[in-house]
């Protein structure tokens, strides 16, 4: 893209369907860049499915996948007209593995098609879909179904993607891409893959297009190490600081804790902009940006823009519960909310930020564990020599026995159920009881009133007129 195509705001890829069509078509259809979350998007789909699909949304985009006898099979699985009786649980997806079976891929590959599909809907904007690099066994299907709905931009961190520009490359071709696989214990020499062929799916005579790849990064070093060793094109980057919602990256240097137990960031993580300057690669600012003064000072910096994400989090168009938006900018109004970074809470071992406020009971170490989604499970070579999958917010005996330490599960939260319960999706047990949420969020969400000006919701709209400086919309 010329530089003057370039939008001047992205909108943040949050959460586990936080960042959903709605969100990221009101963003687009403005001219600015709206994301999709790709992540956990599987188990969003078949949920919105056997909830009764009552917009009708997931129906009218599936009758746009190329291949209708896919569509068929996945309306007949798991679409329930109505929705779920009284007391019933959702079903659940297979978890992923090294590798899967071919129609579990094709769930990964319609839902992905869906969310981008409705997304881009009714305008000629720019939608792009945000993965996670940590959650790899998904990542190609995810991938190819985002680009079979036309997919303009790929956006992933939490991780180095230095192999996904090359796995873009292949896929638009409709050839078999493969992405090194992290395996704890694996001999460097001996690399395990996962691998992904188009042509197992009858795709192959659907003309793709390869979306650009923007990389958020934490360090200008691995900007350059990706512009230099990315296995294609990386056509830009988002320089995320420490202040952004979801996961951190951790500090450099040796750890240290603050009084709130939340790590502390100093001089050697903050992002030398004269080398991003000098890549010669457009770049976005990420975490605590996202003001009109926050743009403008981006871009005096040499950046395309900025990266928002809690502003939009809260606004109607988002996926948080209608109830956790209220209760959320209640708090904020009252000056009763904070931002705690975890050092511990997620599996991955990334730090991740926590809303803080009594109105909203989150899950916490009281909650049974379990692990049925597995999304943040991680492969290690067991003793028998085989793989073996962990999460180390699972069941403490199911943990160790795959070769885990009780040390690294304490204080573990469960990602996975919590988000999906943050976007009403969460899981009934036998208990009766719903699994509690998890609510990320930004430091800035004690900013929100500026947007919010009073009222207890907003819109995406609203978001984009604070940013780009101009006047809000009447009240009245």
């Amino acid at each position: 893209m010329t530089a003057a195509a370039l939008p001047l705001v992205i909108q943040g890829g949050m959460g586990v369907a936080v960042s959903n069509w709605r969100l990221a078509r009101a963003v687009a259809a403005m001219g600015q860049l709206g994301i999709v979350s790709g992540t956990a998007l599987d188990t969003v789909f078949v949920r919105r499915l056997q909830d009764g699909d009552p917009c009708g949304a997931v129906r009218r985009a599936l009758a746009h996948f190329p291949k209708p006898e896919v569509a068929a099979e996945m309306l007949r699985r798991f679409f329930k007209p109505g929705g779920r009786a009284p007391g019933e649980p959702y079903a659940v997806l297979p978890m992923y593995r090294q590798a899967v079976s071919t129609f579990r891929d094709r769930v990964t590959i319609a839902a992905n098609f869906v969310e981008v599909w409705l997304a881009k809907e009714g305008h000629h904007g720019r939608v792009g879909v945000n993965l996670l690099t940590k959650v790899q066994m998904p990542t190609l299907a995810s991938l190819y179904g985002a680009m079979l709905a036309g997919a303009d931009v790929v956006v992933m961190g939490a991780g180095i993607p230095r192999e996904i520009p090359g796995a873009l490359d292949m896929m638009a071709i409709h050839a078999p891409a493969t992405l090194r696989m992290d395996v704890d214990g694996q001999p460097s020499d001996q690399p395990v893959t996962l691998s992904f062929d188009p042509a197992a799916h009858g795709l192959t005579d659907v003309s793709l297009r390869r979306p650009d790849f923007y990389a958020i990064v934490a360090a200008h070093t691995l900007a350059t190490n990706l512009a230099r060793k990315a296995t294609g094109t990386v056509e830009g980057f988002v320089v995320e600081g420490p202040t952004a919602g979801g996961h951190n990256a951790p500090p450099r240097g040796t750890p240290q804790l603050n009084a709130r137990g939340e790590p502390v960031y100093g001089a050697r993580d903050v992002v030398d902009l004269g080398a991003m300057r000098a890549l010669g690669v457009p770049f976005w600012l990420a975490g605590g940006a996202g003001t009109a003064e926050g743009l403008e000072q981006a871009r005096r910096e040499g950046a395309a823009g900025i990266q928002v994400g809690t502003a939009f989090a809260y606004s109607d168009e988002s996926g948080f519960s209608a109830d956790i938006k209220r209760r959320v900018l209640a708090a904020v109004a009252a000056g009763e909310i904070s931002v705690r970074t975890d050092p511990i809470a997620s599996p991955t071992g990334f730090p991740f930020k926590l809303i803080e406020t009594a109105s909203i009971a989150q899950q916490d170490d009281t909650r049974e564990r379990l692990c049925d989604l597995g999304y943040l499970r991680t492969a290690a070579r067991g003793e028998n020599g085989r793989l073996v999958y962990r999460c180390s917010a699972a069941p403490v005996r199911d943990y160790v026995n795959a070769g885990g330490t009780v040390e690294n599960t304490a204080g573990r939260r469960c990602l996975c159920n919590g988000l999906m319960s943050a976007i009403g999706l969460g899981q009934l047990r036998k208990s009766g009881e719903v699994e509690p949420p998890l609510v990320t969020s930004g430091d800035s969400v004690r900013e929100l009133a500026a947007v919010a000006r009073g009222r207890l919701s907003y819109t995406a709209h609203d978001v984009l007129r604070y940013l780009l400086g101009e006047p809000p919309a009447d009240l009245s």
